[in-house]
């Protein structure tokens, strides 16, 4: 769909043909006190307001109906209703219809959020109507861009196509390649090729003699062997340990420099030698190893991080080691040094990583002209100290790596901003890893951004997000659902297309889905802590007095509340969070209101407190309410148990497998989640799992094979669908092995560290090649951020308050001085 003047003419048509159906929903969308209507709204009214259902199908099918069928938000300013029309992820078109007259506007993306800033009150005049929009899209007109949105989330192998191609065109010098192999260093030293090979036309030759000269030898030969050889035609270390592999990298090498392709091209740059020291940036919350999970801030993503170092180093060291290089690579996740540490390692400079011989969590304090910042903060009260912390981040870790790293990744919204501010001072690679963006975990928190802002400090983060995304080198996300959403849902990343914040700035063009920045690299689960119910030997049987005393004791304690009956029943579980988004309290109500599904199973949670006064979390709060009366009124006792949070990854691991024990299953019931770790751990161990449709858990299912798919917003069918799968296990018990099977199989197909490492260091060597060798610095970009920055993020962070801050008698070790602006 593009509204160009023939479709405007169909559609305008199709209001006039279908006039009086067309009226029924315009009219209904004016007269709802709502004026901000989504999806499942729309089609409340079209159900409520054509009840013939001739009618219904006639009217889908007209040029109306396609604005309806593709809507994803209306906006009801009367006598007009617009419409954000979204016929494919990635592509979008607004419209606007007068209700009265039934004519049709269509309206520029500046436009239609002018409009939708009607809705607000408070916003205040602009000089001549004048309002700053900010616009990344001419700064990326060069770059390379995907067509279709099927390709939403390959972007290296597009690259690849594309630098092939370029190279083919110009395949006589090959210049770029050969200019990115001479540049290569590691601790100073050439590796690769040395001074003896001064053009393309010697590369070649050297090439072929090395070729030449390697037949004669066995595959296996020591690459000690041979080395003087090699070094005397231009050949340094880096290209194998043995006569195979340099072998293998020079006929990768030749046959690209004859004839570029894609494959080859990937190929050859994933084995090339330059990556050895990697920073990991995650300011915000209780980072450690111990005693941390479940404390504020603190949970699955410090669990991905650890398990992503200990991936990245094994495939680290396997690289090093196939390029026959003797280097000591090095990892150190960067943190925030907490000194009121609440019995963790928060307050220790250093902590080696367990599972790691060389990778490190480096911390380092908030601190400001108040001093040091001692205690915790939110997440989203981080802003003020950030610039400083990047600052003196970039000491430490030089003082650490004694030098600069190789890569450095960024996660969640601060941890991003951050690696962007280091990365464009160093010019080193950046990857960005959101792990969820508040901005679609919030409902109106763009456009009523004021009424969460001394909560939630938004105007901080989405700018922070903004800024991020656009100066990374490369974005890795862990579904294709984060980046571009479905059919139905709009993606993460998408939502930050087009966006305003009235009053503050409006967003015309914030990010391209279609970029090729965009990469889907699934991480998977620890496999020595989840692993399938089946393998017996490896089961924790020493727990299991352990898990009977957590799920069956009948003793209220504060560990946990409600008992269970009837034992011998399979149980569904759920385990998360106790907030809005995480929707464990929906999924009591659903179990609640079912009595099909109470008669047939039993339910565990586990998820945050019991009791609202070992609470510090108000939205926590709220949901340990909202389940006590749930408890209450549908007299759940005896068919429910709700256990505190668990921050024993052995126990959850032996736990998963023990409901499975029961033939059970396990229930995420989430309103959003961007990927969904405890879905894959749950899938890891054998349990089958029905997961949240919005979001990663969509992508990570297949539906009614490898597990289920579930609406949080209708929990009558959810609960059904759950009941359909317990009655068929009744009638079938095969049926609960056959999904079982078939999430393992999914899983090992698609979500383990191993692939994830793999794919990670591959994307490292691509991106920083691509660097070099193209215009993908991005530099008119990067202008145009720094701009954005220093005359407007930074009078947004003077509006969040500093925590009282005093001095500590000793700052950080080699953090001195005031610091100078990072961008």
């Amino acid at each position: 769909m593009h509204f160009s003047s023939i479709l405007v003419e169909e559609i305008s048509d199709s209001l006039q043909a279908q006039r009086n159906g067309c009226l029924s929903i315009l009219s209904r969308c004016v007269d709802l006190s709502e004026k901000i209507l989504e999806r499942h709204d729309l089609q409340k009214i079209f159900e409520n307001a054509i009840i013939d259902p001739y009618q219904r199908i006639d009217l889908l099918k007209s040029g109306f109906g396609d604005i309806l069928k593709f809507t994803q938000e209306a906006i009801v300013v009367a006598p007009w209703v617009a419409f954000a029309v979204r016929p494919r992820p990635g592509i979008w078109e607004y419209v606007r219809i007068h209700v009265d007259e039934l004519t049709l506007q269509p309206l520029s993306v500046g436009e239609y959020l002018e409009f939708k800033e009607k809705v607000v009150d408070d916003i205040p005049d602009f000089k001549n109507g004048f309002s700053l929009e900010l616009d990344f899209e001419p700064f990326n007109s060069s770059i390379p861009r995907l067509a279709m949105p099927s390709s939403i989330g390959d972007g290296v192998q597009f690259l690849n196509r594309h630098l092939s191609s370029r190279l083919a065109r110009d395949a006589e010098t090959m210049q770029p390649l050969f200019e990115f192999l001479r540049v290569l260093r590691c601790d100073g030293q050439m590796i690769m090729l040395n001074s003896r090979i001064s053009s393309l036309q010697k590369l070649r030759g050297a090439l072929l003699k090395t070729e030449e000269h390697l037949n004669r030898l066995s595959s296996d030969t020591a690459y000690e062997e041979f080395r003087l050889r090699l070094q005397e035609l231009g050949l340094e270390r880096g290209w194998g340990d043995t006569a195979e592999r340099v072998l293998q990298m020079v006929r990768l090498l030749l046959d690209l420099l004859q004839a570029p392709h894609p494959a080859a091209l990937e190929s050859f740059l994933a084995k090339i030698p330059m990556v050895f020291n990697v920073v990991i940036m995650s300011p915000h919350g209780y980072f450690g190893q111990t005693n941390v999970l479940g404390l504020p801030d603190t949970g699955g993503q410090i669990v991905y991080i650890l398990d992503q170092v200990r991936a990245l180093e094994n495939e680290i060291l396997s690289n090093i080691r196939n390029q026959g290089l003797n280097i000591t690579p090095q990892i150190l996740v960067v943190t925030r040094l907490i000194p009121e540490a609440k019995g963790t390692t928060c307050n220790q400079r250093i902590e080696k990583i367990i599972g790691t011989n060389h990778s490190s969590i480096l911390r380092v304090p908030f601190r400001s002209e108040k001093g040091v910042l001692q205690q915790w903060i939110s997440r989203f009260d981080v802003w003020p100290y950030l610039e400083v912390f990047a600052e003196d981040a970039i000491k430490e870790i030089y003082a650490e790596l004694r030098g600069y790293p190789d890569l450095i990744v960024g996660n969640y919204s601060d941890g991003n901003l951050v690696a962007s501010l280091i990365a464009h001072k160093l010019g080193i690679t950046q990857c960005n890893i959101a792990h969820a963006l508040e901005k679609t975990k919030y409902p109106g928190s763009d456009i009523y951004w004021k009424k969460f802002e001394d909560k939630y400090h938004f105007s901080c983060q989405f700018t922070a997000d903004l800024i991020a995304m656009n100066h990374a080198d490369f974005i890795i996300t862990s579904t294709y659902q984060e980046i571009a959403g479905s059919k139905d849902t709009v993606g993460q990343y998408e939502s930050h297309i087009a966006f305003t914040m009235p009053g503050l700035y409006r967003v015309v063009n914030g990010i391209d889905v279609f970029d090729p920045k965009f990469n889907i690299v699934s991480p998977g689960a620890d496999m020595s802590i989840y692993f399938p119910y089946t393998e017996t030997s490896k089961r924790l049987t020493e727990l299991h007095g352990t898990m009977e005393d957590l799920l069956f004791n009948p003793e209220p304690t504060d560990e946990h509340t409600g008992y269970l009956s009837e034992p011998k029943k399979p149980i569904i579980f759920s385990m998360a969070r106790l907030d809005r988004v995480k929707n464990i309290s929906g999924l009591v109500e659903w179990f609640a209101k079912s009595p099909r599904l109470r008669e047939l199973v039993n339910l565990v949670i586990v998820a945050g407190e019991i009791s609202v006064e070992n609470s510090k979390d108000r939205e926590e709060m709220a949901e340990i309410d909202k389940m006590h009366k749930l408890i209450d009124e549908y007299k759940l006792e005896g068919e429910f148990r709700w256990i505190r949070m668990q921050t024993n990854r052995q126990q959850n691991g032996e736990l998963y497998r023990y409901i499975a024990d029961t033939k059970g299953a396990f229930v995420q019931p989430a309103v959003y989640e961007a990927f969904g770790l405890t879905v894959v751990e749950a899938m890891t161990c054998g349990l089958p799992t029905f997961a949240t449709h919005n979001g990663g858990p969509a992508e990570i299912i297949i539906d009614e094979v490898s597990g289920f798919h579930i609406d949080p917003y209708r929990g009558d069918e959810s609960a059904k669908k759950l009941v359909r799968f317990f009655e068929k296990c009744v009638e079938d018990p095969s049926h609960w092995t056959k999904i079982s099977e078939g999430g393992l199989r999914r899983i090992r197909e698609k979500y383990t560290w191993e692939i994830y490492a793999e794919r990670l260091m591959t994307l490292t060597r691509v991106y920083g090649f691509w660097k070099v060798v193209s215009k993908l610095g991005r530099r008119e970009c990067r202008r145009y951020i720094e701009m954005l920055y220093a005359l407007k993020y930074r009078d947004m962070v003077k509006t969040v308050p500093e925590a009282d801050a005093p001095k500590l008698r000793s700052v950080h070790s080699h953090s001195n001085g005031v610091i100078s602006p990072a961008m």
